[in-house]
């Protein structure tokens, strides 16, 4: 896999590196410093290897190794229902990194999965959370409450999140940007909470919501 960029370069394992190319000679001080190997080329090859802004750098990885459920280890999980944009899911790792938060769980299928958008978008967040990839999501809520965690769905119908108090061990299910979150998997929640809208438009993006949530679910920690 391909990543790119100046900050997620200084945010990734070294032993996730396969090779580096940079066209940026600002850059090369750092790479030496850091006993980097790097293969000099033009800024052309850069843009011909991604459509994406590089920077003046391309960093050749292995792919990412997804976690699973064994390896849980946060008392806050995030769960995304067959979540489909890359930047959604890049700005959700790095709200979550930022607010503590080690551990999303995501489906196997039909669902966005760990590629150079998702990791530049994160701007190396991911390289401090695990993403768990399950085949089924209503198993894992199901053996997250026999953890005894405490299982919340984010859809427009729930109450006002801000008038929960939250027990310490809880999860958040943020749905598809389009359908939201499916029946089954909000069967199973143990309960559904809003954002309240004051507005004419009365949704938010995925990322913007489960940032809200995400603080305000935190609040008493």
């Amino acid at each position: 896999m391909l990543v790119y960029g100046r900050n997620v370069l200084k945010e990734l394992d070294r032993k996730k590196i396969k090779k580096i190319y940079v066209s940026s000679k600002e850059l090369i001080p750092y790479l030496n410093k850091e006993n980097l190997k790097y293969d000099l080329v033009p800024k052309q090859r850069l843009d011909n290897m991604t459509k994406g802004n590089h920077q003046g750098i391309i960093v050749e990885i292995h792919d990412y190794e997804y976690y699973t459920m064994n390896d849980i280890d946060s008392d806050f999980v995030v769960i995304l229902d067959h979540l489909e944009d890359p930047h959604n899911f890049g700005a959700i790792i790095r709200t979550c990194e930022c607010a503590g938060i080690t551990n999303i769980i995501i489906p196997k299928d039909r669902s966005v999965t760990v590629n150079d958008t998702v990791v530049k978008v994160s701007v190396g967040a991911i390289e401090h959370v695990k993403i768990i990839m399950v085949s089924n999501l209503v198993n894992a809520i199901n053996k997250l409450k026999d953890m005894n965690y405490f299982v919340y769905a984010a859809d427009m119908g729930g109450e006002n999140y801000q008038s929960i108090t939250y027990p310490k061990k809880k999860a958040l299910v943020i749905g598809n940007e389009g359908k939201g979150i499916s029946r089954l998997v909000e069967e199973n929640c143990d309960f559904v909470v809003s954002i309240p809208m004051k507005g004419s438009i009365n949704s938010l993006n995925a990322s913007t919501s489960a940032g809200i949530l995400i603080y305000g679910m935190n609040r008493n920690d």
